[in-house]
């Protein structure tokens, strides 16, 4: 019992970790006031928030480093670059200290892979001390990465609503602070032990539990966070939101003291009547157990292959490429020079690179978005509003998890429906530019990327196989930097060009940086996004289409081993 109460202080101090070190959230809280002091242009602006996102492109150097290092200190190193890159920023911001655009760029890539760092500390964490509920665990501890916006807007504006550079200095001490707290936890890890049916079911119980107070958590901040205007209320709120999060450790003692009720007092009572099933190990261990066996009900001689082969020939070219180097199982192991070969993965890779990413460049614009709009006192806001829907976008994406007993769905099929808002949310900022429109195609797009973001490592496993999802998600990540970067480029180019035309006016702040004002200063910008959003969600489609007979032949062997 001790051993078990370790796992789920596991649990909680991932959820700490992940709570409190999104940190590249609130760029757009401050990156105004970035910009006027170093006096450099939207473009120059876009490359510092590129250089943040750069830092998942060296997602690589983490697991390099466990080679060596124990868990605890790969936490405390990310702590401590993160200290370092957001906290020489703040001093820049103070006019504490001087320093050239180049070395600003660098701290801003060392704060981007702190966060890197500390993600892929949970998800060590979580796949060693979960192995038969990893999916459920994950998806959990990363939506709570969504919140951190809101948990540090109600933080600065519990210490002073007046000064953005605030949320520089939030970003540098409390994931120092969180290291601290979650370290105990990660230092008394239980020993590994092999866990009955029994066992899975009841975790998969306290997952359960743990999403319904994941998402009252969620709408706390959410529907509260906009009242905290003054320093009492937003203290009192961040108060209950501390106390939300630690809730958690309450759960597990629950469950266990029904599971010792139900065995002492209720001895005839068993949960295996009730119908409730929402994880059984075979699934879980699908592409290590049932390979082969897939592999030979789809051939009848057991041999294995990436052509689906004794296909019946079709005519109309939609069929060849859907058909072109298709999978025929879940979970065959990928090495990355074979990854790079197969289609899948392209579209999957298009499907990210025009979806997920996408919208995580739109945050990072944020702040310039709503100041261009005249929304510039209601920018926290919208970074929140992002943050929490990305939250409920991530904890959506254990849905299929859940519902599978009852509906079963391809994976890949749920990434193309939430690709949808994305296109949606855009051609509606092109088409309006009032506060409500702005509201909405923001939760829309955090919504959307949130689900893409926590279902991405589960998808990568399930097509490409669960022993190379470290390298092969590090490789599919590699697009969120060159996003970051061309998208992000785009719109600092049309909002440049649109800097004291005809369409907007001029704004000089006290420095000489200009600002452009206007519907213009984003709406090509808007345009060229959601036709590029309709490319990722065409992708994401084929995509579905490609790797449904996989799901489905898995599907059914999985129901005839029950």
């Amino acid at each position: 019992m001790a051993g078990q109460s370790r796992k789920w202080m596991i649990v909680v101090a991932t959820i700490w970790i992940q709570a409190f070190t999104g940190t590249n959230f609130d760029f757009s809280a401050y990156s105004s006031q970035l910009k006027s002091v170093l006096g450099i242009s939207q473009v120059q602006l876009n490359y510092l928030a590129t250089a943040s996102d750069l830092g998942k492109a060296l997602g690589w150097s983490s697991g390099l480093a466990l080679l060596y290092l124990p868990l605890w200190a790969v936490l405390f190193i990310a702590a401590g670059a993160g200290f370092i890159g957001y906290g020489l920023q703040w001093l820049l911001i103070q006019n504490v200290i001087s320093l050239p655009y180049f070395l600003v760029f660098l701290l801003c890539l060392l704060a981007g892979c702190s966060i890197c760092w500390f993600n892929t500390v949970c998800f060590v964490l979580c796949i060693k001390n979960f192995p038969t509920n990893r999916a459920l665990a994950l998806s959990l501890t990363i939506s709570f990465n969504g919140v951190s916006p809101a948990l540090y807007t109600l933080l600065a504006n519990a210490i002073s609503s007046k000064d953005d550079s605030l949320y520089l200095v939030l970003n540098s001490v409390v994931p120092l602070v969180t290291s601290f707290a979650a370290l105990i936890p990660i230092l008394r890890q239980p020993p590994l032990e092999p866990r009955s049916i029994e066992a899975a079911r009841r975790d998969s119980i306290i997952f359960l539990f743990l999403n319904i107070l994941a998402v009252f958590t969620g709408l706390y901040l959410l529907l509260l966070n906009s009242i905290s205007t003054t320093v009492y209320t937003a203290r009192l709120l961040f108060s209950g939101a501390i106390i939300l999060l630690v809730l958690p450790l309450g759960i597990p003692g629950i469950v266990f003291a029904r599971e010792w009720a139900r065995r002492t007092i209720h001895s005839s009572f068993r949960l295996d009547g009730s119908g409730f099933n929402l994880v059984e190990v075979d699934d879980l261990e699908l592409h290590k157990e049932l390979l082969g066996r897939e592999d030979y009900n789809v051939n009848g001689n057991g041999d294995s292959g990436h052509m689906v082969e004794g296909k019946k020939e079709k005519d109309g070219c939609c069929e060849k490429v859907i058909e072109k180097d298709q999978l025929t199982v879940l979970g065959e192991e990928h090495p990355a020079h074979l990854l790079v070969r197969r289609w899948d993965f392209w579209l999957y890779y298009i499907a990210y690179f025009c979806g997920g990413t996408i919208g995580l460049v739109y945050s990072n614009n944020l702040g310039q978005i709503a100041q261009s709009l005249g929304n510039n006192p209601k920018t926290t806001t919208l970074v929140t509003l992002y943050s929490s829907c990305s939250f409920f976008g991530r904890l959506l994406s254990a849905a299929p998890d859940f519902m599978r007993g009852k509906v079963y769905f391809a994976r890949t099929g749920w990434l193309a429906i939430a690709l949808l808002p994305t296109p949606v949310a855009f051609f509606l900022l092109a088409a309006s530019g009032s506060g409500l429109a702005l509201q909405v195609g923001t939760a829309l797009i955090g919504l959307s990327s949130g689900f893409i973001f926590s279902a991405a490592v589960s998808i990568t496993s399930e097509l490409f196989g669960p022993n190379s999802v470290g390298v092969n998600h590090n490789i599919l990540i590699t697009n969120i930097p060159v996003g970051s970067m061309l998208y992000g480029l785009l719109a600092a180019i049309v909002y440049d060009a649109n800097v004291g035309s005809s369409f907007g006016k001029l704004v000089f702040f006290k420095d000489g940086a200009l600002v452009c004002m206007g519907r213009r200063c984003y709406w090509e910008t808007f345009v060229w996004w959601g036709c590029i959003s309709m490319l990722g969600l065409a992708s994401s489609v084929l995509l579905y289409l490609r790797t449904r007979p996989a799901y489905e032949r898995f599907e059914r062997n999985r129901i005839m081993t029950q």
